[in-house]
């Protein structure tokens, strides 16, 4: 990701909340700090179909964001 955020493409990583100060300090490690992060509730693995579904309604409108922000 890091590499492609640094050529210019639009990129984001999905990450759950107990892992968003790691993901902040692995992006400015690899000379990304700008990377978006689409933060969604933890955990991840292990959760019922409903929940699954529940973390993707929180990281959709996340999604359409930066899309929109990243089209201006």
């Amino acid at each position: 990701m890091a590499m492609l955020r640094r050529r210019g493409q639009m990129t984001a990583v999905v990450c759950s909340e107990a892992f968003v100060k790691l993901a902040r300090n692995q992006a400015k490690a690899l000379g990304v700090p700008e990377l978006p992060l689409i933060v969604i509730s933890h955990p991840v693995g292990g959760i019922s179909v409903a929940e699954v579904h529940s973390r993707v309604a929180q990281a959709f409108p996340q999604l359409e964001k930066l899309l929109q922000d990243f089209t201006k």
